[in-house]
């Protein structure tokens, strides 16, 4: 790896219900291959809010980046990725929306027997998983115990964050690539392939569920690597 190629900056941002933490062992490998990597605590009230927390991170940086989201992050940063710092995007079994798509629109539509979230009904504008569903759903290769605490620390995921419509695609002028969740139960593997093929991206799968990025540290940052390097 070059000089160049060491000090480049990975930016990690989370999705829905969950924080920053679940990165720790991807920031593990990625900091131990010699790059620097931030992650961003997105308070998911809102997409231009964590578009904002986004780009807070990108601005300190010294030089470019690879924006890396994961579910909901995909959204963050379909729309944040059009940062100047932004060289590249990677998308964990994430959400990419075209122009005026949303998580909510993108979600709107089911496949016929494709599994459903176990989103409960809103409370007070935020959105819950169920706890008794969250692990099958969200978690199911997870140590039982690390999906049981995933489970009771979630995060609230604002309506406002759900609906939040993206208004350019980063994806239509920077490179993107896509790792395929095959074992995910919130976003169906045919719809990641789906957005990743749209998004022209470069595509691998991985046997794993939703957490993927918590329960599959070495392929995820392997991924990443990949991207960073390319």
């Amino acid at each position: 790896m070059s000089e160049q190629q060491r000090r480049q900056n990975i930016v990690l941002v989370h999705g829905g219900f969950v924080d920053g933490s679940g990165w720790q062992g991807v920031h593990e490998r990625l900091t131990a291959a010699g790059f620097r990597v931030s992650v961003v605590q997105n308070p998911t009230l809102s997409l231009e809010g964590d578009v904002v927390a986004t780009h807070q991170v990108l601005d300190a940086l010294d030089g470019p980046a690879v924006l890396v989201g994961h579910s909901y992050g995909g959204a963050v940063i379909t729309e944040a990725g059009n940062h100047p710092r932004v060289a590249a995007l990677v998308y964990i079994a994430a959400f990419a929306p075209d122009k005026s798509e949303s998580v909510a629109t993108l979600i709107a539509d089911p496949a016929p027997g494709a599994p459903v979230p176990p989103i409960l009904p809103p409370r007070d504008g935020f959105l819950f998983l169920d706890r008794e569903k969250f692990a099958d759903s969200f978690a199911a290769d997870v140590p039982a115990g690390t999906a049981a605490f995933m489970a009771d620390s979630q995060v609230p995921w604002g309506l406002d964050a759900l609906n939040g419509a993206v208004s350019q695609p980063a994806w239509r002028t920077k490179p993107a690539s896509y790792l395929v969740a095959a074992d995910d139960r919130m976003i169906p593997p045919p719809a990641q392939r789906a957005m990743a093929e749209r998004a022209g991206a470069r595509t691998s799968e991985v046997t794993g569920s939703h957490a993927v990025y918590v329960s599959r540290p070495d392929e995820v940052a392997d991924f990443i690597r990949q991207a960073a390097e390319g």
